[in-house]
C-alpha cells in the first residue's frame, strides 16, 4: 500500500544521493498523507533537504511512512492546522520519543517544528518541541542545517545553545517564562543565559522567485493539483488578518522569472493549476498572467485560484475561470456594514460586491461564495442587518447566480492589531440570526463552527501553561467539552478559559509572544488599533482593550 502511494508521485525536482555521513532526518506531517501531501510549505522543505547531499531525509504520515533509519537525529513536522497538535503527541510516541523537551536525553533526535501555526504563537506547543523554525523555509533551512553540522556530535545543550544564535531559530527551553500568579498574566520572558538573544525575529525571505509544487499525485486530497505561489502576503492589512501582518512585506513573484517557467514546467505532469496566495488578482502582472494561461495550448487546463480581491473580479476574470472549469468564484467581504470595514480596514464598497456578483454571472460562473464574519470588535445588530440587506441586493442584480456566505467568528490572531481583543459572547446568537434571515433568501448559509473558534483563539492566545491541557484533552478525547474538563482539573493552576478566549487584554500587558517579533513593532500595531477604535460608536467603545 505504501509503495504504490510514493509510486504515485510525479516529482519536479531531483534528490540527491545523500553522502555516506549525511545526517539521518524524519520530516513528518501530522496528517494522513493525502492531506500532507497538499501543503506547498511541507512539498518544498521536503524538497529543499532531499536536494542536499547531507541529508537523508524520511517522510512521515499519520498513516503512511518511506522507510525510517534506525537512529534519527532530527525530527520535524510541518504544522498547518492548530488542532493536528494531537497527531505530533502521536507520531513522538510511535517513534518512542517523549513528548516534553524536557524529558528528551543525548540519546533522542531533537525535535524541531515550523509552519504557519507555529510562526504565530509557538506558545501553547513550546514544551513538545526542541527548536521552532519562525518564519519563511528559504532563510532558515539553509542556517539551520549548516549551524547543526557544527555541533553534530556534542551533548544536547551545546546543541541547542549554538542552534539558538541562529536569527528565526527559538530554543524555548532557552527562555524562562514568569508569571504574576499561577492563574494569572504572564509577567516577564527572558533568556536563561546572557548569551541568548532576548528577541527572536521572524525571518523573511524578500527575493521574487517564489514557491511552486516540488511533486504532482493523484493521491493528494486535491488530485493532480500543480500549485503556484503568486503572491505572499496581502496589501490590504485588515485588522483582524494573521495572512496579512504576520506575513508582510506584500511580495509577488516575477512574471517572467518565476511564474512562467513554473507553469510550463507543472503543465508538462498535469493538467489542473492551482494559483495561490492571499490575495492573487493583486500580483501587478495579473492581466498578463490569465492572458498566458488563456493561451490556446492551454485549453484543457483546469485553473483554481485561491481567492480573489472582490474589485479585481472582472468579466475576463470570469470567461476565463469558467472556461478553464471553475464554476465558482471566492471573495471575502467580511460584511455589509460600512462601518465594520472601517474598522477593520477593508477597503471595499457594497457597489464593488454586487459588480463583482454582476461580473461573475456575465462572465459565465454560475456561482459566488462570499466569505463573512461575525463578532467583529465593535459590531451592533444594525451590522448584521447591513449583512443581509447586502445579500438582498446581490441576488436582485445577480438573479440565477448561486449565492453562498461562508461565515466566521472573529477570533484574535497574535501579531495582528486585533491581538487584544476577545471573542464576542454572542458570536453564536449571531451566527443563527443570520442563518435565519439568509436561508429563506435560498442564499446558502455555511457558518464555521463557533465551538471551533472557541479552541483556535485558546490556541491563538495560548502561553505555555496550556500544554498541560493540551495533554489531557488528547487523553479526554479532543471536543470543546474535553477542553472545558480539562480546565476543570486544572483550576488555579491555570487561568481559565474565559481568560484566554473572551477577555479584551490590557494593551500594557505582556503578551505570551512578547519576546518574538513579527514583522512589525507593538508600537505600530498599537496606532492601528487606535485608528480602529476611533470608528466605534460610543455604545461599543467599552469593548476597547484597556490602556491602563
Amino acid at each position: 500500500m505504501t509503495s504504490s502511494v510514493f509510486a504515485a508521485e510525479r516529482l519536479l525536482f531531483t534528490p540527491n544521493t545523500p553522502d555516506t555521513d549525511a545526517i539521518p532526518l524524519i520530516f513528518a506531517f501530522p496528517n494522513e498523507y493525502s492531506v500532507g501531501i497538499t501543503s506547498l510549505g511541507y512539498q518544498v522543505v521536503w524538497a529543499t533537504l532531499a536536494m542536499r547531499d547531507d541529508v537523508q531525509i524520511s517522510r512521515l504520515f499519520t498513516d503512511i511512512h518511506e522507510q525510517l533509519p534506525r537512529q534519527s537525529e532530527i525530527v520535524g513536522f510541518s504544522i498547518s492546522w492548530e488542532l493536528d497538535y494531537v497527531n505530533i503527541l502521536n507520531l513522538l510516541e510511535t517513534l518512542n520519543i517523549p513528548r516534553r523537551a524536557n524529558l528528551r536525553d543525548d540519546s533522542h533526535p531533537l525535535i524541531f517544528g515550523g509552519g504557519p501555526v507555529l510562526t504565530a504563537n509557538p506558545e501553547p506547543f513550546a514544551d513538545f518541541f526542541d527548536i521552532i523554525l519562525l518564519g519563511d523555509g528559504e532563510n532558515l533551512l539553509g542556517n539551520f542545517v549548516e549551524a547543526y553540522k557544527e555541533v553534530r556530535h556534542a551533548a544536547r545543550q551545546t546543541q541547542l545553545q549554538r542552534l539558538a544564535q541562529v536569527p528565526g531559530i527559538y530554543v524555548p527551553s532557552l527562555y524562562e517564562v514568569e508569571y504574576q500568579t499561577p492563574d494569572g498574566e504572564v509577567k516577564s520572558i527572558n533568556p536563561i543565559s546572557s548569551d541568548i538573544p532576548t528577541i527572536v525575529q521572524k525571518q523573511t525571505y524578500r527575493g521574487n522567485v517564489l514557491s511552486a509544487s516540488t511533486v504532482v499525485t493523484e493521491k493528494a486530497a486535491w488530485e493532480n493539483i500543480y500549485m503556484v505561489e503568486v503572491v505572499r502576503s496581502c496589501p490590504e492589512m485588515c485588522r483582524f488578518c494573521l495572512a496579512s501582518y504576520l506575513t508582510l512585506p506584500f511580495r509577488t513573484a516575477s512574471f517572467e522569472g518565476s511564474l512562467v517557467p513554473a507553469i510550463e514546467r507543472g503543465l508538462q505532469v498535469t493538467n489542473r493549476l492551482g494559483l495561490l496566495g492571499a490575495s492573487v488578482t493583486q500580483h501587478p502582472e495579473f492581466e498578463e498572467l490569465l492572458n498566458y494561461i488563456s493561451q490556446p495550448k492551454y485549453d484543457d487546463v483546469r485553473l483554481s485560484i485561491a481567492s480573489v480581491r472582490t474589485n479585481t473580479v472582472t468579466v475576463q476574470l470570469a470567461q476565463t475561470l469558467a472556461k478553464r472549469d471553475t464554476r465558482s468564484l471566492t471573495i471575502a467581504v467580511e460584511s455589509g456594514s460600512d462601518k465594520l470595514r472601517q474598522i477593520i480596514n477593508k477597503k471595499l464598497e457594497n457597489e464593488q460586491i454586487i459588480q463583482a456578483a454582476v461580473n461573475a454571472k456575465a462572465g459565465g460562473l454560475s456561482g459566488l461564495k462570499l466569505y463573512g464574519m461575525v463578532g467583529i470588535p465593535g459590531e451592533e445588530a444594525q451590522d448584521l442587518e447591513a449583512t443581509v440587506a447586502m445579500m438582498r441586493s446581490i441576488k436582485k442584480a445577480a438573479p440565477g447566480l448561486r449565492l453562498s456566505f461562508g461565515c466566521s467568528t472573529f477570533v484574535p490572531k497574535s501579531h495582528t492589531p486585533f491581538q487584544w481583543f476577545g471573542v464576542n459572547r454572542q458570536a453564536e446568537k449571531r451566527l443563527q440570526l443570520l442563518q435565519k434571515q439568509l436561508k429563506p433568501q435560498g442564499i446558502d448559509f455555511r457558518p464555521e463552527s463557533y465551538n471551533w473558534s472557541i479552541i483556535q483563539a485558546l490556541l491563538s492566545r495560548g502561553d505555555r501553561r496550556l500544554s498541560q491541557l493540551l495533554e489531557l484533552t488528547r487523553d479526554f478525547g479532543d471536543s470543546l467539552g474535553s477542553y472545558k474538563r480539562a480546565f476543570k482539573q486544572l483550576k488555579g493552576q491555570i487561568p481559565d478559559l474565559d481568560f484566554y478566549v473572551h477577555a479584551n487584554w490590557s494593551t500594557a500587558q505582556v503578551l505570551p509572544w512578547s519576546h518574538l517579533q513579527g514583522p512589525l513593532p507593538q508600537s505600530t500595531l498599537l496606532k492601528h488599533l487606535e485608528e480602529a477604535t476611533s470608528h466605534f460608536r460610543s455604545s461599543a467603545k467599552e469593548l476597547q482593550p484597556l490602556n491602563s
